[in-house]
């Protein structure tokens, strides 16, 4: 049974078709890319997972359950954490205490969790640092490492290595990796690099539809996604 999936899903705004009738299936252990051009959908597509956004017709399961109608904080607590395309942290918080919320939600231990959610994401030399004083990069893995203090069974990360250097990407990369032992990741970014060498799956959306679904040599192969997403069609 697949951890998380959809049937049908769509959403319209006001007559606009952002995504429509999209039915996937992520399975545990996975970690599945979600890539397509701006406008594509993904936002949309994955607001509807988190709950942050209401469906117009289809259903999300979680676990066997629907959760279609479920509230962005029910799902937290049944196991979903997600980070943003725009961040956000409390600015005015230490890097410790916005971990130290996430680490409360679930009723965890402060002082063994926090530090090692920021060792992670390689920000434990900066525990007392105010939030707002981080660069942007930094602001994307501090909600990361709100998201793993959660210890979720699904992360979803979304534009995670935007504003990251080269060498926080590398470190992203194997993150990722390490992460994958614990937890299923949904991940939506442009850096192909970064997908293709993380993902087991690719999906592709376009126009709010899935365009192509595969392992990453399928995809980088096929000359629809090509042609729309990559470039070299």
């Amino acid at each position: 049974m697949s951890l998380l999936s959809t049937s049908g899903l769509s959403k319209e705004f006001g007559g606009l078709r952002a995504v429509h009738d999209v039915s996937f299936a992520l399975e545990e252990g996975e970690v599945r890319a979600l890539i397509g051009p701006n406008g594509a959908g993904k936002t949309t597509f994955v607001g509807m997972l988190c709950g942050r956004i209401e469906p117009s017709a289809g259903t999300v399961r979680f676990d066997g359950t629907d959760i279609s109608r479920l509230p962005a904080h029910r799902r937290i607590r049944a196991g979903m954490a997600y980070t943003f395309q725009i961040t956000s942290v409390f600015a005015r918080l230490s890097c410790h205490e916005n971990v130290a919320l996430a680490v409360r939600r679930r009723k965890g231990n402060v002082a063994k969790d926090v530090p090692e959610a920021l060792r992670r994401v390689g920000l434990a030399d900066r525990a007392e640092q105010l939030a707002g004083d981080l660069s942007y990069g930094h602001q994307r893995l501090l909600e990361i490492a709100m998201g793993l203090a959660q210890k979720p069974r699904l992360l979803i990360l979304d534009e995670p290595t935007q504003g990251l250097a080269d060498s926080e990407i590398e470190d992203f990369v194997a993150l990722i990796r390490e992460l994958k032992a614990e937890a299923t990741i949904l991940l939506i970014e442009h850096n192909m690099a970064v997908v293709m060498e993380v993902a087991d799956a690719i999906t592709v959306l376009n126009f709010g539809e899935v365009l192509a679904e595969g392992a990453p040599a399928e995809i980088r192969a096929n000359r629809e996604v090509q042609a729309a997403y990559l470039g070299t069609g």
